[in-house]
C-alpha cells in the first residue's frame, strides 16, 4: 500500500525514533508498504517517521545508481534498529533532496564513509561500512530516525534563503504526485 509523506515542519519528522522487535504488528507489511511507497514516490530512501511512524526503520534502494557506480547494481536494504558507529573519510559536497521536502535539492557536506550496525528484514545482525553515494543515502536516512533533517545541515544563510519554500511545503501550497500529509492545513 502507498503511504502518505509526511511533510516539513510535522513534528513526527523531529521525533526521535524508537527501536522495535521482531514481534511488532504488521513490521514486515510495513517494511514492504515502505518500498511500495518510496518506488511510487520517486525514491532511492525512506524513513519510517517520513511516513509518520517514530521506529528505527528505514530502506534504500540505490539501484537506479547502477551505471555510476556499479557496487549499487543490488543495493536493494532494509535497516532494523541501526545505530551509526562512525563516520569517517573526506567530506563529499552533493545536492540531497527529501520526499518530506519537495523540489529543494541542496549541496549537503557528509563524510565519504559510514559504519553501520542493524538488522535486516530477517532479524540477521550486520555490521558494515558503506562508502560514496551508498554511505550517502544511508546517513540522510539515518537522520530522519534522529529527528534531523537535511536542511539542518545547510549553512544559516542558505536556510534563510529557502525559509519562504519551507514554510510553502509546511503549508501545503506544493505540488507533488504522491499523497502528503502536512502540518498546517490551507
Amino acid at each position: 500500500m502507498v503511504l502518505p509523506v509526511y511533510a516539513y515542519g510535522h513534528p513526527v519528522l523531529r521525533k526521535i525514533s524508537q527501536d522495535v522487535t521482531r514481534e511488532e504488528e504488521g513490521l514486515f507489511n510495513f517494511i514492504e508498504d515502505l518500498f511500495e511507497t518510496m518506488h511510487f514516490s520517486d525514491g532511492v530512501g525512506l524513513a519510517a517517521p517520513q511516513v509518520g511512524r517514530s521506529i528505527r526503520v528505514f530502506i534504500v534502494d540505490a539501484r537506479i545508481y547502477a551505471n555510476e557506480d556499479p557496487l549499487l547494481k543490488d543495493f536493494r536494504k532494509v535497516f532494523i534498529n541501526p545505530r551509526v558507529v562512525e563516520e569517517d573519510g573526506e567530506p563529499v559536497s552533493l545536492q540531497e533532496g527529501c520526499l518530506s521536502i519537495p523540489h529543494i535539492h541542496e549541496e549537503v557536506v557528509r563524510p565519504s564513509d559510514v559504519h553501520i550496525q542493524y538488522y535486516d528484514d530477517q532479524f540477521e545482525a550486520h555490521d558494515e561500512w558503506f562508502s560514496g553515494m551508498a554511505a550517502r543515502i544511508i546517513q540522510h536516512e539515518y537522520d530522519h530516525l534522529e529527528g534531523i533533517l537535511f536542511t539542518d545541515k545547510l549553512f544559516p544563510l542558505r536556510k534563510r534563503l529557502l525559509r519562504g519554500k519551507l514554510r510553502d511545503i509546511t503549508r501545503g501550497d506544493v505540488k507533488v504526485n504522491y499523497k502528503m500529509v502536512f502540518p498546517v492545513k490551507k
